[in-house]
Parts: C-alpha cells; sequence; structure tokens
C-alpha cells in the first residue's frame, strides 16, 4: 500500500547539513578540492573534521581562517593530521572525532596522488604508493567511519575517483593511477550494496579537469589541447566539484546510493 499524500506544507531547509559531523579528508591545500567542499559544507552548518596527512598547527589556522572569512563565521572545526596508508591512524582519527563532536554522520574522501607515464616506465615503488594512497587508503578510512555509521545505522560516504578509471588513463594520470581509482568506483559501490540496508549511503564521483594543483603539470598548451575537448570549453571549480558532494552528502540524495557521478564538463559522456 501506497502511503498517502500529506497535506501538510514540506519543510525546506536551507542549511543542507545543519549541525551534522563531516569527515572530510585531504583539505589541506586551499587550492583542493577538499577544501573547496569543506567551506562549503561550513556554509550549510556542518561541523568540520579534516584530515590530512600534512596536517599541523599553522595549515589547521590558515584552514579554520579561510573557512570563516569566506563564510562570515568560525564554523566548529577539529583539524588531525592522518595517514590514511595506516587503518590505526584512521581510527584513532574516527575515535578523536567521535569524542569530540559525538558522532560522525558524513565522510567525504577527498585524498590522492596522481603520476603519470607509460604503464612500462612505472616502477613496483610508484606502483605500490598510488594503490596504497589512492585505494587502500580509501578503504582504510571508510572503514574506521563504517564503524561508527553501521552502530548507528545512518551515515553518507562520498569517494572521488576519477574520470581517467572510466576512459582508462591519459590526460594526467598512468595505468596506476586509473587502475586505483577504477578500484575506488568498485569499492565503493560494494560499500553501497553491503550496508544499505542499515541505511548507509555510498557514492562516488568522477572529476576530469579541474582547477587544483594537479593540473600544475601541465603547460599552457597541453592544458588548451585539453579544454578545446571539453564540451563546456574550459576546467572545473573545485566549488562545482563540492556542490556534487554536498548534494551527495545530504539529505537530497536520500535515495541515491552506489552511483557514480560525473562532473567532468561533458568530456566523457557514456
Amino acid at each position: 500500500m501506497h502511503n498517502k499524500m500529506s497535506n501538510q506544507p514540506k519543510k525546506y531547509n536551507h542549511l543542507l547539513l545543519e549541525n551534522k559531523v563531516c569527515v572530510i579528508v585531504g583539505a589541506a591545500s586551499l587550492r583542493s578540492i577538499g577544501y573547496a567542499t569543506a567551506e562549503l559544507f561550513a556554509a550549510h552548518g556542518a561541523k568540520l573534521v579534516i584530515l590530512d596527512v600534512q596536517m599541523n598547527e599553522q595549515i589547521a589556522n590558515d584552514v579554520a581562517t579561510s573557512i570563516a572569512t569566506q563564510i562570515g563565521h568560525a564554523p566548529e572545526i577539529l583539524s588531525l593530521q592522518c595517514d590514511i596508508c595506516s587503518l590505526a591512524d584512521c581510527d584513532k582519527a574516527i575515535a578523536l572525532a567521535t569524542a569530540r563532536f559525538g558522532t560522525i554522520d558524513c565522510l567525504v574522501n577527498c585524498a590522492g596522488i596522481v603520476k603519470s607515464g607509460g604503464l612500462l616506465s612505472i616502477t613496483d615503488d610508484e606502483y605500490s604508493k598510488i594503490m596504497d594512497v589512492n585505494l587502500k587508503g580509501t578503504f582504510n578510512i571508510c572503514k574506521s567511519a563504517l564503524t561508527i555509521f553501521a552502530e548507528k545505522q545512518a551515515g553518507a560516504i562520498v569517494n572521488l575517483a576519477s574520470l581517467a578509471a572510466q576512459r582508462g588513463g591519459g590526460l594526467v594520470g598512468g595505468a596506476h593511477y586509473a587502475a586505483s581509482k577504477g578500484g575506488v568506483i568498485s569499492l565503493t559501490r560494494s560499500i553501497a550494496r553491503e550496508f544499505a540496508p542499515l541505511g548507509i549511503r555510498a557514492n562516488v564521483i568522477c572529476p576530469a579537469m579541474i582547477e587544483t594543483s594537479m593540473l600544475d603539470g601541465l603547460n599552457e598548451v597541453q592544458l588548451n589541447e585539453v579544454i578545446s575537448n571539453i564540451p563546456l570549453k574550459r576546467v572545473g571549480k573545485a566549488i562545482e566539484l563540492a556542490g556534487a558532494c554536498l548534494f551527495l552528502a545530504s539529505d537530497l540524495a536520500g535515495f541515491t546510493t552506489g552511483a557514480t557521478i560525473d562532473v567532468n564538463g561533458g568530456i566523457h559522456i557514456h
């Protein structure tokens, strides 16, 4: 039986993440997708837990000051140094977050490293490093967060993969990068399938050519060549990727899980 439609007016909340505790990984750089996401989430009322392997007191102060300046008030922020390659580090960070805020409601994993090069030139060390950060690291931080989400039977995970995972490398990433991000897509879908009965959602975003430090390796000619192949004829802004994270983290995406969201300007339409 379908529920009858209520005659009561809908309640709309302008702040999509009001009082939600959101863990954002990879937000130490003010040019990063992680930082843009932290800023946007704070503007929508979130309490922030920012994790980064580079985090220190100076970076934490810079991030907090920048967010406060941009949104007009100082949100609650816990900034922690965390190497997601270590499960113990991830467990400790999540424990500190729950000790501070009582729980966590959302995880957005933006951490990742990229390296180009032909497959035959990739060394064993390079392969291991890419896999450790991009795939194992994602697995570790998701596992730590899921211990909390499973207990409360609620939570949302947003992982960042890459266009490279869909098209098979190229642009700014080699085969090892593409493979690691392909693993992130499969991992996220596996989490979505396993934990959906507990009310936990997991989705993945595949960005391409976002205006961050990852584009620094391209010269002007290379960048213009890439842009010429993008239907929207520009690279994306970090805030535009953050907007997709906001949607997936919020109740607006309450019936969305296991999805792959493309934020690529139309360069890969499939």
